[in-house]
């Protein structure tokens, strides 16, 4: 059994990383792992109060490891955090991995994350935020992407049988 994602899910607060990966992983049969997870098991707390108690800086060294541990020993679909990508060192080991970019814009974004609770980026002026950090990351996301999925106005059910196509042979 490959140790290698099946499929790596990058995207905006909001795209439907999570949702969409959880339906991908089921559809195609295999285990679903969301590094965001992975570091709050790592840390022992929820992000948020990562960010609080030790800072973004500290967050975002935890997240490389994160993702590299990840990439290194998921066999299914992979969901990396929506600002995983700023790593120079998270893009460059995503080369050679099947990468598919959700792209979602503005209003379904902010749909879907509501008022950014749970979301430290999103604190304060979440719709201001959110449209900057998806004008800074959309570049980075296209850079490591081998597809993208527009996933608005989309159940993730539709979202994951496209990606399943795909992925197809």
């Amino acid at each position: 059994m490959s140790t290698r994602p099946v499929c790596v899910l990058v995207g905006a607060p909001g795209s439907g990383k999570t949702t969409v990966g959880q339906a991908l992983a089921a559809e195609l049969g295999v285990e679903f792992r969301d590094t965001d997870v992975d570091i709050e098991r790592l840390a022992g707390k929820p992000i948020p109060e990562i960010f609080v108690d030790e800072g973004e800086d500290h967050f975002r060294t935890l997240e490389r490891a994160a993702v590299a541990a990840a990439l290194a020993s998921c066999p299914g679909v992979l969901a990396l955090g929506g600002g995983a990508i700023l790593a120079e060192e998270n893009r460059a080991a995503l080369i050679g991995h099947t990468v598919v970019h959700l792209s979602v814009e503005l209003p379904d974004a902010v749909k879907r994350v509501g008022l950014g609770a749970g979301r430290p980026l999103l604190a304060i002026n979440p719709r201001a935020t959110l449209k900057h950090l998806m004008e800074q990351r959309r570049p980075l996301y296209a850079e490591v992407a081998t597809a993208t999925v527009v996933t608005d106005g989309r159940t993730p059910e539709e979202i994951a049988a496209e990606i399943a196509a795909l992925l197809k042979p």
